[in-house]
């Protein structure tokens, strides 16, 4: 049955925002776990946030965090998914998975490594793919082509990312096909601070314009535990 692309709303830094995008329609949030980044939480806001949305699920975003902090992290803020989002070797993805029955997601890049065709070497739940340009590893705002996500060696779903906004998110999507959508930077009015009306005018046109056939269960419901709130 067609059914339009899963949406996760990305670098949420206040718990009330966060609740303001899952009653907006988002199907997950995004909490990054890198400390350089203009969006980082700490464990305690993030603990708050996930508080906050239950039972919506919240995906913590690494970038080459050790297995311990990430690990840690699942337990301490109760995230439903981590998305790895450096260059975490496929050996790294298989320990985690072993260890935690949260969703993996691993980042692939059209311009850096790990890249695109590097993807039949990992085997987490989903990728996520993006352009990988920018002074940081998400968020930059980078339009790319991103039809190029067709060329994944992958039966895996994949999220699409990077340069998403209200104006291109349907043609980037029909180009792309993914299984979800995920944006940060382009629904905001400073680092870390979302837009709501953007926020709903995102979420409003990918329910509207995105309807297609998916082989693919949702990714953000996939964690048989749910969401496990602090």
């Amino acid at each position: 049955m067609p059914r339009h692309p899963e949406i996760k709303i990305c670098g949420l830094t206040r718990p009330d925002e966060a609740v303001d995008a899952v009653q907006a329609g988002a199907n997950a949030i995004g909490l990054i776990f890198y400390p350089p980044s203009p969006r980082h939480v700490d464990l305690q806001t993030a603990c708050e946030i996930v508080t906050a949305i239950v039972p919506a699920p919240a995906v913590g975003v690494f970038v080459d965090a050790t297995n311990d902090q990430i690990l840690a992290a699942i337990d301490d803020c109760g995230l439903s998914a981590v998305q790895l989002h450096g260059n975490e070797s496929p050996e790294q993805v298989a320990q985690i998975q072993k260890k935690s029955d949260a969703v993996i997601i691993k980042a692939l890049f059209e311009t850096r490594s790990p890249d695109f065709s590097l993807a039949a070497t990992f085997t987490p739940d989903a990728f996520l793919v993006e352009c990988g340009q920018g002074l940081f590893p998400g968020g930059n705002a980078e339009h790319w082509n991103w039809a190029l996500t067709k060329s994944l060696n992958t039966n895996r779903p994949i999220i699409l990312a990077g340069g998403l906004t209200v104006d291109n998110v349907a043609a980037a999507a029909t180009a792309a096909r993914p299984a979800a959508v995920d944006v940060s930077s382009g629904v905001e009015n400073a680092f870390g601070r979302k837009d709501i009306n953007r926020v709903k005018q995102f979420i409003a046109t990918v329910k509207k314009r995105l309807n297609y056939h998916q082989a693919h269960k949702p990714i953000f419901t996939l964690n048989p535990k749910g969401p496990n709130p602090c």
